[in-house]
């Protein structure tokens, strides 16, 4: 087979250790002005000076190194001491971040135009994701026995829906919702409801649902550049998820369990096509026996939809193109790729006719090979190697969950209220993005590259 020509593909630069240990005094100086730099484009969204100073004493202690448990005792003890007043302040940093009546949307959306300066691309993507956290008893908002991807298993923990943005200049996260389980709408949960103070307008929404509208609302708000939305099948699983997001107008590269059928446009030989839909929907003629079907119906002669597995497997290997890429913390990954146009069926009938993109990991085994499979609703003409590269661009936000996770106390709260649990996510979000912005501005000042560009080398063989 022939040699293709190399492409590049740029990718979020990798993970650095971004802790404040083992820096110089100066870089330590310079750490602490640049923060208070970094504060003022929030501080006055908040309605009070004291709520300003806790925000900023906040911040400081997600990104003290030496606290090991950053929950909100812990914290104060460590940035305001241990004299006669220290029960009283942290009492008062538990009400700020539990409590307080301070506007996370103001902040947020302040942060995103800031993200949008240090990151933005036309052709950046949103990643939408879930991060679980494991609770001891049911006290806590949304706490219930479910899936948790942090034990791997069904177990007690919260469930959070995240939106995060990547670029070749790196990534961050941009918004985030607690999940309120349906067992949470019970008459038997109404007394937790009140004594998590959860809003009464607060209505059921499944996390499809709640993803939809956090990539609705960034959006709507034209404060970021993004051409592409990308998720698991966690999320693509659901059709009705996908329509709003192409409504959104941005381009979709949805994973989607294996067992998704579809009705392929072309024939296994790549040049035959098949009948559009049109010819597929049973005509609807009145009877005798009663009246017209109020519900259209498949024609009997319409193809069968194919599962995208057995799809992947009846196309030969001429039709594959191999990739060397590298992924996250995986390191150099080879993957075939395979592209199709197909028809994604909607309520049983025919739907939008989206591209189907199969990647196939060549060192696993022969027998159980590796599948990936996305749909994606971007335009025809749409490259390949654009989908290698996108397909690539959903990882960035594990990293920002280790990162978050590891360094900044993101799973370190101790928080029941409703309020509490936002509160707490909005400033780790904010502290996470100032240490991208740091170490961007350290890699400028030092000469250093501000992206990584990683060499993605195409060929089939």
């Amino acid at each position: 087979m022939s040699l293709m020509v190399d492409i590049t593909a740029e990718q979020p630069p990798l993970p650095g250790q971004m802790t404040v240990q083992d820096l110089t005094s100066e870089e330590v100086a310079s750490l602490a002005e640049e923060l208070l730099a970094y504060h003022q484009h929030f501080a006055p969204l908040f309605y009070r000076r004291e709520q300003r100073e806790w925000a900023e004493i906040y911040v400081r202690g997600l990104l003290t190194a030496d606290v090991p448990r950053k929950n909100v005792e812990a914290m104060a003890l460590r940035l305001l001491g241990v004299g006669p007043h220290a029960e009283r302040e942290v009492r008062a940093l538990q009400q700020f971040i539990g409590e307080g009546k301070w506007d996370d949307n103001a902040l947020l959306a302040e942060h995103q135009r800031l993200v949008n300066e240090t990151l933005g691309e036309e052709d950046g993507v949103l990643i939408v994701d879930g991060s679980d956290f494991p609770k001891h008893g049911d006290h806590s908002a949304g706490v219930a026995p479910q899936w948790c991807g942090h034990t791997g298993k069904k177990d007690n923990c919260q469930a959070g829906v995240f939106v995060g943005y990547a670029s070749r200049k790196g990534a961050t996260l941009l918004d985030r919702r607690l999940y309120l389980p349906e067992s949470w709408f019970a008459e038997d949960h109404r007394t937790l409801w009140q004594d998590c103070q959860i809003p009464d307008e607060t209505r059921f929404q499944t996390k499809h649902e709640l993803a939809a509208e956090l990539v609705e609302k960034i959006m709507a708000s034209g404060r970021l550049q993004a051409r592409w939305v990308a998720c698991d099948e966690g999320f693509g699983d659901s059709p009705a998820f996908l329509q709003r997001l192409d409504a959104t107008g941005l381009w979709y590269l949805a994973e989607v369990p294996r067992d998704t059928k579809v009705w392929p446009l072309l024939e296994v030989d790549g040049q035959t096509p098949r009948d559009r839909p049109s010819s597929w929907i049973h005509p609807q003629v009145s009877s005798r026996k009663g009246p017209v079907p109020r519900r259209e119906r498949l024609h009997p002669s319409s193809p069968a939809k194919v599962p995208l597995e057995d799809l992947a497997k009846q196309w030969p290997a001429s039709a594959w193109h191999r990739f060397r890429l590298l992924e996250g913390h995986k390191g150099p990954l080879v993957a075939d790729f395979l592209v199709l146009r197909a028809i994604l069926p909607l309520d049983r009938l025919p739907g939008p006719e989206v591209w189907v993109v199969i990647r196939r990991k060549v060192s696993g085994s022969p027998e159980e090979p590796e599948w990936k499979f996305y749909l994606s609703n971007a335009p025809l003409g749409t490259p390949l190697a654009t989908f290698v590269r996108v397909s690539g661009m959903r990882w960035p936000i594990e990293t920002c969950f280790a990162e978050c996770k590891g360094e900044l106390g993101m799973d370190h709260y101790e928080l029941r209220f409703w309020r509490g649990w936002h509160h707490h996510m909005t400033l780790v979000i904010l502290a996470h993005h100032f240490l991208v912005r740091w170490q961007q501005r350290l890699n400028q000042r030092e000469g250093g590259p501000t992206t990584n560009n990683h060499t993605l080398f195409a060929h089939t063989g």
